[in-house]
């Protein structure tokens, strides 16, 4: 009759009961089918910021900074009076003043940048606006989603998306031999790839400085806003 250490018994053990353990902690995968279906719709964009930005140099910051803020003042003044919440929001961006260095690596006067931000669903009254504030430049002008738009948007395409995810996985069933299925883990994920500017800055620009009173010329971009319904189901009898 063989004999076995009580060392290697232990082990036989720890080793059996890991094993179990494993195998209990394994969820079972029978008849799981894992997919994800997309539903998608092509979006004018209809939320509009437009970047304005004063710049100024001198021989003291002191003086870069009482520049700027002269500016900046003046060209808040003017935007608030078509200021409206949701059509048009106001408000300041970057602000920096720094060193200006010359050959010999020391500082030979200051410089600084002072930007105003125009943004909301109304183009008309932002652009208009734009193009009275003729003592700022044109730096940048973007197009996105307002949040109302966004949801929307984002509500009736997710409807639709786990409908096509419930519909598939219906002829998977039906394809594989079963009668029906039951959902297992489901995630839901959006997102708006392809959504772009128009390139219409140098244009702005000239339109900003040759006619102060002239609104700017602006145009939405589109792009296609999705929203995709991925994971499991467990096909039954």
């Amino acid at each position: 009759m063989p004999r076995y250490s009580v060392p290697m018994l232990l082990s036989s053990a720890l080793l059996a009961m890991s094993a179990s353990v494993a195998q209990a902690a394994e969820p079972l995968r029978a008849n799981v089918v894992s997919f994800q279906t997309t539903a998608t719709q092509e979006v004018t964009q209809d939320l509009l910021a437009v970047t304005l930005q004063a710049n100024r140099e001198g021989a003291q910051a002191a003086e870069v900074q009482s520049g700027l803020k002269q500016a900046l003042d003046a060209a808040l003044t003017e935007a608030k009076r078509s200021a409206q919440a949701g059509a048009m929001e106001v408000r300041t961006g970057y602000f920096a003043i720094n060193p200006r260095y010359g050959n010999n690596g020391r500082i030979n006067g200051w410089q600084g940048t002072a930007q105003l931000v125009l943004e909301g669903t109304d183009t008309t009254r932002i652009s208009q606006t734009a193009g009275k504030l003729n003592q700022l430049n044109v730096v940048n002008v973007s197009y996105g989603l307002s949040r109302g738009l966004r949801e929307q948007h984002e509500s009736a395409l997710t409807a639709d998306a786990i409908t096509r995810f419930r519909n598939r996985a219906g002829e998977l069933a039906k394809n594989f031999g079963f009668t029906g299925y039951s959902l297992g883990e489901v995630n839901v994920q959006t997102g708006e790839p392809g959504f772009q500017g128009r390139p219409m800055m140098m244009a702005m620009r000239a339109k900003a400085a040759d006619v102060a009173e002239a609104a700017l010329p602006v145009e939405p971009g589109k792009g296609v806003l999705t929203v995709t319904v991925s994971g499991q189901v467990v096909l039954s009898k």
